[in-house]
C-alpha cells in the first residue's frame, strides 16, 4: 500500500480539521483522499450519520455498539451487517443491534460519489466516529483502508461476543486476545454512557442474584427500588428500556458520568458493577470517573485500537457494493 502525506481540508459542520495521512501497517489516516475524485468520504459519511441523529440521538450506541460486535467476532470486516438466514446478524447477543440503516445510508451516498472504493468495514468505523462526535465526544482520525469480509457465521457470533455476566478476568482475556489491552475493555464500556438495556440483562440482579433468591447485596439500595419498579419480579418488563444514565439530560450526552455510577454501585449490568469493584479494572475506573478530559480522550484512541483487530487489507475480502451482501 501506497502512503503519502496530503493535506486534506475536512469540513464538519462548524468544524474543520486538518487531515495529515499517517500509516499503520496497512491502514492509514486519509486514505481514500487521492481516491474518490476530489469527494471528501468522512464528510459525506458525517452527514449520512448526523441525518440520522437528529432524528433519533440514540444511534449514537448502536452504532458504538455494532462495530464492537463487528470487530470483535471475525475481526473489522463488516461482517455482522450481512443479510443472510445463518449471518452473524441471527445470533442471539446481535437480535437488538442497530444502526445497519445509517450504514446503508452512508454507504449509498458514498456509493454515489465513488463507485466500488469505499469498504463497508470503514464506512461503518467512521460512522460510529461521527456518532461519537455528534454526541459530544472528541473527534479522533480513523483509519482507513480495511476490505469486506465474504463469510457470516452465526456460530462464530455465539462463540466469540461476550455475554454481559462475562466476569472480568474472562473479559481482560478475551479482549487480550484481540490485541487489546485492559485499559482499552474498561474504556470501551464508557460507551453504555449513551445506551441503554433492557431488564432483561440484569433482572436477576433484583430478584435472584446467583440463586440465592435475593439481589444484588452490592447494588445502590435507591437504584435496586427504582429498577424494581421499571422491571417486575413476573417478568413482564423484559423488554422495558433502562438508560444507563440516571439523568434523563444526559442520555445521549458522551461523558464520564458511566464511571462515576459505578463508584457509587449504581452499574446496571453485572459486568458494570464488577468493573468497578474488581481489583483488575477499579483503579481504572476511578481514573476514568475522575478525569473527564482523558476519558474522552482516551475512548477515541481506544475504537481506534479496535478498529484495528483482525482486518483485511491489499487483495483480501472484496469492497462490498451493498454492505448487506457480498459481491456476485
Amino acid at each position: 500500500m501506497r502512503c503519502t502525506s496530503p493535506s486534506v481540508a475536512l469540513a464538519l459542520g462548524v468544524v474543520l480539521v486538518t487531515l495529515v495521512s499517517q500509516c499503520y501497517g496497512q491502514l492509514s489516516i486519509g486514505y481514500y483522499s487521492d481516491k474518490c475524485w476530489g469527494h471528501n468520504v468522512e464528510e459525506i459519511i458525517f452527514s449520512a450519520v448526523k441525518a440520522e441523529f437528529v432524528k433519533d440521538p440514540t444511534i449514537v450506541a448502536g452504532l458504538i455498539r455494532l462495530q464492537f460486535h463487528d470487530c470483535i467476532v471475525r475481526g473489522c470486516d463488516a461482517s455482522v451487517l450481512l443479510d443472510g438466514p445463518k449471518s452473524e446478524k441471527t445470533a442471539k447477543p446481535n437480535s437488538s443491534l442497530r444502526g445497519f440503516n445509517v450504514v446503508d445510508a452512508a454507504k449509498a451516498a458514498v456509493e454515489k460519489v465513488c463507485p466500488g472504493v469505499v469498504s463497508c468495514a470503514d464506512v461503518l468505523n467512521m460512522a460510529a466516529r461521527s456518532a461519537v462526535f455528534l454526541a459530544g465526544g472528541k473527534w479522533y482520525y480513523v483509519e482507513t483502508g480495511r476490505r469486506d469480509g465474504v463469510v457470516s457465521q452465526v456460530e462464530e457470533a455465539l462463540a466469540n461476543l461476550p455475554s454481559e455476566n462475562l466476569p472480568v478476568r474472562d473479559a481482560v482475556h478475551l479482549f487480550a486476545s484481540r490485541g487489546l489491552s485492559k485499559e482499552d475493555f474498561v474504556v470501551l464500556l464508557g460507551g453504555h454512557t449513551v445506551g441503554f438495556t433492557h431488564c432483561e440483562k440484569f433482572d436477576h440482579r433484583l430478584y435472584n442474584f446467583h440463586n440465592t433468591g435475593k439481589p444484588d447485596p452490592r447494588m445502590h439500595t435507591g437504584m435496586l427500588y427504582a429498577l424494581k419498579k421499571m422491571c417486575p419480579k413476573d417478568g413482564s418488563g423484559a423488554d422495558n428500556k433502562v438508560y444507563f444514565e440516571y439523568n434523563p439530560k444526559k442520555h445521549y450526552h458522551f461523558d464520564n458520568g458511566y464511571y462515576k455510577q459505578l463508584l457509587v454501585n449504581q452499574g446496571k449490568l453485572e459486568i458494570d458493577a464488577n468493573i468497578g469493584r474488581s481489583p483488575l479494572t477499579n483503579s481504572i475506573v476511578k481514573k476514568l470517573a475522575y478525569s473527564p478530559d482523558y476519558f474522552v480522550n482516551r475512548f477515541g484512541s481506544a475504537m481506534v485500537n479496535l478498529g484495528r483487530v483482525g482486518v483485511l487489507t491489499g487483495n483480501q475480502g472484496e469492497i462490498r457494493r451493498s454492505c448487506r451482501a457480498v459481491n456476485h
